[in-house]
């Protein structure tokens, strides 16, 4: 069993600490919390023991009437693998920690891609992630991007990607976020750093980013084009190359989908925890071929896209199963993919007819 500690208990480091546990090969040796907030009392309810960044802090908890297990330090000499996942910009000051335990460890892709060795993802450059001593997982935007372009590069080959990003403002429970009426534009000068992000991952990659938040804590939503290196037989062969990725979803016209909001309550209906959606989910109607040039839309749950690259990214560094071994085993461990979907896209096209 692989021995993982989790630094950080929020929106990505809960959901992490769930996917974890659910793994035949590992185990959660605790996670790492500051306050003893409502998140740190559903930790102790669901059975993580609790670590605080020092001794000065525990007291908080005990007065909460939460067990505190030790201090992080103590969590990081106990683990095999450290998940940092701290707030953007913490991750890079706790790797003296990480180094003086000669731990190895995951970062966010809040954190600068220079606090590892590699930016990390699954589908992309796992083999990349064997030798190192930390990593990063880059963002849920990155996730995203990387999955789209991974299949098209492999197969027709890529000679630009352009993708508009409409994110989302905070996540649900970011009170202090915004805009709360208001568009955007996030940066206004282009590119945005999404771009240079994607090519920690494909360096050799031409691709142009451009950046808008707005009032919603949904989903992100990609609006893409990709100029393919060869011109496609038709959208049939572009559907097919991305229905076969195990981590693509494509939504059918059928599913009377027109949202963020519908693709959530998807999600809740499905029996997904916190409704979650780790795959990319791709309408299958906006796959769009001009020549060379294609167009998609696709939303990226920003709450947990990157859990089960983490996952995969413990077993990297630990040399623990392949890329592909890794990947399987967590998709069938989480569940992920809406078999549904997949399974009825031949028959999308008489069921709208029959309709």
């Amino acid at each position: 069993m692989i021995r993982v500690g989790i630094n950080g208990y929020g929106t990505i480091g809960k959901r992490i600490a769930d996917a974890v546990r659910a793994q035949p090969d590992m185990e959660v040796c605790g996670v790492g919390k500051v306050r003893p907030d409502y998140v740190a009392v559903n930790a102790d309810e669901a059975g993580y023991p609790l670590y605080v960044i020092d001794g000065e802090y525990a007291d908080q908890f005990r007065e909460a009437a939460i067990d505190v297990a030790g201090t992080v330090d103590e969590l990081v000499a106990e683990s095999d693998v450290v998940i940092d996942a701290t707030p953007a910009g913490i991750g890079a000051e706790n790797r003296p920690l990480y180094e003086r335990h000669d731990t190895p460890a995951l970062f966010q892709g809040g954190e600068d891609a220079t606090v590892a060795e590699v930016s990390f993802n699954s589908r992309a450059n796992f083999e990349e992630a064997a030798d190192a001593d930390y990593a990063r997982v880059v963002s849920c935007n990155t996730t995203g991007l990387s999955r789209l372009v991974a299949p098209l590069s492999e197969t027709v080959g890529i000679e630009k990607v352009r993708a508009t990003l409409v994110r989302r403002g905070g996540d649900p429970d970011q009170t202090s976020r915004g805009p709360i009426n208001d568009v955007l534009p996030d940066p206004v000068s282009i590119p945005s750093h999404h771009g240079p992000d994607v090519q920690t991952v494909f360096p050799e990659l031409a691709v142009e980013t451009i950046g808008l938040t707005v009032p919603t804590t949904m989903m992100h939503v990609h609006a893409v084009n990709v100029t393919l290196e060869s011109e496609p037989d038709d959208e049939a062969e572009i559907r097919d190359l991305l229905a076969a990725e195990d981590r693509i979803v494509l939504v059918p016209g059928y599913a009377g989908i027109d949202g963020t909001g519908a693709l959530k309550d998807m999600a809740l209906d499905a029996g997904r925890p916190r409704g979650d959606i780790w795959e990319n989910a791709v309408w299958e109607e906006s796959i769009t071929l001009s020549g060379r040039d294609l167009y998609c839309l696709q939303a990226i749950h920003q709450e947990s896209d990157v859990v089960p690259e983490n996952v995969d990214a413990v077993r990297a560094l630990t040399g623990h199963l392949s890329a592909d071994e890794s990947r399987a085993l967590t998709n069938e461990v989480l569940g992920i993919g809406f078999e549904r979907f997949q399974t009825r896209r031949g028959t999308a096209v008489d069921r709208t007819a029959a309709d």
